[in-house]
């Protein structure tokens, strides 16, 4: 007869977190990859118009900026067409800081998971992977409800929230990147995000689900 194994809370809770740093991080990380979303904007929101530039040169100071973004990237930002001014330069500066994090969150947190599954088998009820299903439902219905109701004011909030500056509000005048950068562009980029964290909930409910059937030994059993 097996022997039951005796399960951890504060396993399972760090676990549960685990994945969902990794989900949340894995969303970040994509959309931050996930280049032709703003090719598509370039034409459907009017970013030529916009911003008194041909298409060519709106890709090449976007791609500029992403690969700034990039963990391994250290060099300074230097747009091929845009001055900046140091409000806009520093704004630019905590973005990276920002985007390097979840990089760095998305590598270890699927280390993290990797050595939890191999090593702890008192996760292998699926508890954690339910709970952090949950967590992305509720997140994702959280800030999806907010966004629907009023984009702007959590675009607003967003920036009180994680900048303790308003060099985030950009002057045309001194920063004329902010013309090929609209705020409906980051709405999209918000969506892709939380689509991917809604998928990755979903994946990790129905992957917790089925690990707790087996566990059972094939006797149903409440999620």
């Amino acid at each position: 007869m097996t022997t039951p194994v005796k399960k951890n809370p504060v396993l399972t809770a760090a676990a549960a977190v685990l994945l969902l740093a990794l989900i949340i991080s894995t969303a970040v990380v994509l959309t931050l990859h996930l280049r032709f979303i703003y090719y598509h904007d370039i034409d459907a929101l009017h970013i030529e118009e916009m911003s008194g530039m041909p298409e060519e040169t709106i890709r090449e100071n976007y791609d500029v900026l992403i690969d700034y973004n990039l963990v391994w990237n250290r060099g300074p930002l230097r747009f091929p067409d845009f001055p900046m001014s140091v409000g806009g330069e520093t704004h630019f500066r905590e973005v990276k800081r920002i985007f390097d994090i979840f990089q760095i969150l998305f590598v270890v947190s699927a280390a993290g998971m990797c050595v939890l599954w191999l090593r702890a088998k008192s996760l292998r009820d699926g508890l954690y992977a339910r709970i952090t299903g949950y967590l992305c439902f509720g997140i994702t219905a959280a800030l999806g409800l907010f966004a629907l109701i009023g984009w702007d004011r959590l675009f607003v909030l967003f920036h009180h929230v994680f900048f303790n500056n308003d060099f985030w509000i950009f002057d045309a005048a001194t920063d004329p990147v902010i013309t090929i950068l609209p705020d409906t562009f980051f709405l999209h980029e918000a969506v892709l995000i939380l689509a991917v964290v809604l998928i990755g909930g979903t994946a990790a409910l129905i992957a917790g689900i089925k690990a707790k059937h087996k566990s059972n030994g094939g006797i149903p059993g409440s999620a």
